[in-house]
Formats: structure tokens, sequence, C-alpha cells
């Protein structure tokens, strides 16, 4: 088989902010394995705060290149690799590759009877309250909507103004680490008033215990907190819903394998997405297809995306298999 990698610089539309850093642009880890006409194709971002990025991505695949041209299948990876952005862009292109070669779409080799259109979050980055406000009035097409806190005073009014602007929507929130225990606690009235549905994330990682002290009824979502499926039984009892993600877990065979170790420790399922084109979102919508919560924005952040790409509209994304992982 052939087996190349390469690194790809995708801009946003514009600069996106959460907790901690800005993004300008997407830096993407993206592979294609060929058989003779058939060719599989995966993609990356990474988890930037494990620096895990494109760079060292190519180092880990040129370490494992040899195995994968001479055969190596998706069993194979789970231990020539760790958990990791690199695996699971060679981990979808298998999947997809997989799918060329017998004829069915990757859904189908992954247990599912059909792969719907869902229902998915759309997401507002940190600004000031107004201008949050005008966004998710300017996002007429959602139907819920997810807003990253800055863990300031500002959240408040940040999380007041977007009610204001729509109280139709379900409204979710991610600090992505950026609180203390004391600091979420004096939000959590704020954001009962304001219907919450969500918290995600409020704590950094390894302060996962203080999530006992936590106020409210507002269900919360381990994101940072947990990698794979040997992060989840320490989560239990302290978070209501685990947060999978392709990249932190690396690729969509351990992911599917997580969300189902996940279900058996009694945790809701979310999947989300570390931004991509639409090569990032389609196996992360397979999986979508098992979970209770679905972030699969990534490319509205984008200028662009790939051609053909998934779209969406009601609320909803839309995935043909045309996309990425059909049959043919």
């Amino acid at each position: 088989m052939e087996f190349e990698a390469r690194i790809e610089r995708w801009p946003m539309r514009s600069p996106f902010r959460i907790s901690g850093i800005t993004f300008t642009e997407a830096e993407l880890f993206v592979v294609e394995i060929r058989d003779g006409d058939h060719v599989g194709r995966g993609e990356a971002c990474g988890v930037y705060y494990r620096n895990d990025l494109p760079p060292g991505m190519l180092e880990q695949a040129a370490a494992v290149a040899d195995a994968i041209r001479a055969g190596a299948d998706r069993t194979a990876l789970q231990t020539l690799l760790p958990a990791c952005g690199a695996r699971n862009a060679i981990d979808c292109a298998l999947w997809e590759l997989e799918a060329r070669r017998t004829g069915r779409p990757v859904w189908s080799l992954a247990g599912l009877e059909r792969a719907d259109p869902l229902p998915t979050v759309f997401t507002i980055g940190i600004d000031d309250p107004d201008r949050m406000a005008a966004a998710a009035s300017g996002m007429d097409h959602a139907k819920a909507i997810k807003l990253k806190l800055a863990g300031t005073r500002e959240d408040r009014d940040r999380v007041e103004a977007v009610r204001a602007a729509r109280p139709d929507v379900w409204l979710g929130v991610d600090a992505n680490r950026g609180f203390t225990i004391d600091g979420i606690n004096a939000l959590v009235p704020a954001l009962e008033r304001a219907g919450v549905a969500l918290l995600e994330q409020p704590l950094t990682i390894g302060d996962e215990a203080a999530m006992a002290g936590l106020d409210g009824s507002i269900p919360t979502a381990a994101d940072e907190s947990v990698q794979d499926s040997s992060d989840l039984e320490a989560l239990v009892g302290l978070f209501d819903i685990v947060n999978i993600k392709l990249d932190k877990c690396g690729g969509l065979t351990h992911a599917l394998h997580m969300e189902r170790a996940a279900r058996e420790l009694g945790f809701g399922v979310m999947v989300g997405n570390m931004t991509g084109t639409s090569w990032s979102q389609a196996p992360a919508f397979v999986l979508g297809q098992r979970c209770d919560y679905r972030d699969l924005d990534g490319p509205t952040f984008l200028a662009g995306d790939r051609t053909p790409a998934l779209w969406y509209a009601d609320g909803m994304v839309h995935c043909p298999d045309s996309v990425w992982g059909g049959s043919a």
C-alpha cells in the first residue's frame, strides 16, 4: 500500500477565542492510504494542551509508515501508537479504505443501520457580551448554542446577554478549564436562571476531585479531563457526561469502544471536535449516531472546507457518504 502524510493550514473566518488561547488557523495533519484504486483519508487537529501537534504527528506517522505499507490494520494500529492525533488520522484513513474495498460505507462497518442527519450545537467564542449576543442572533439556523467562557466576572453578562438574544435555544457553556471551584460556584446561580442545560469542563486537568463540591443541578461534562477509555473510571461520580473526541482518543476505532465503556459506567456521551474540515467531522458524525450530545460545528469556523463537504441547516448537520467513508 501507499502511505502519504502531510500538514495543511486552513485559516479561520475570524479569530476564535477560548479560555487561554485564540486560534487564527487550523493546522491539520492529513493522511492518505492507497491500495490500488482504493483510497482512505484521515485528518487530525491534535490536542494543543497536550502538545499533540501536526509536526509531531508527522514524526509518529513516519515511525509506523512501513507497518502501514505492509498491511497493518486498525486493530494493529491500536498498539503501534498511543491515543493521539496521528493515530486518529491513520485510523480514519483505514476505516475509509476498508469501506472502499468492501463496498460498504463506514457507518455500516461500524454496525449502524443508517447514518441520519444529527442535531448539533453551534459554538460562540469568548467576546464582549454584546458581540456574543449579536452572534447568537445571527445564528438563525441554530437550535442549540454553546458559549465559551473565560473564567472572569464578565461571564455572567455573556450568558445573560445571549439568553436575552435567543430565549428559544438550548444553551450550554464550556469553560475550558478556566475556573476554580469557588469561581464556578459563584456563577452557577446565574447559569441556572438563564436555563443553561450543560456545564462543560469548568476546572483544570488534575482538579477533577473538586467537582464533588460543585453546587447546583446543571449536568456536567468532562472534556479535557478525559482522553481515552482509561480515564473513565476515575471520573465516575464527578461528571455526568464525557466528551469523546477522535483527536483525543486516537480514532474512530477506540471512540466506538469508549462510547460503550462510558455507557457501562453510567455516563451520558457527547461527541466533540477540535475544529478541522469535513474530513475531521465525518468520522465523528458516525460516532455521533450513538451519542446524546453532538458538537460537530468545526468547519463553520473555517474560511473554506473540503469539496464535497458536510452541511448545516435547521440546527442539523448533514453528512452524505460522498464526503468521507462512502463505499464508492
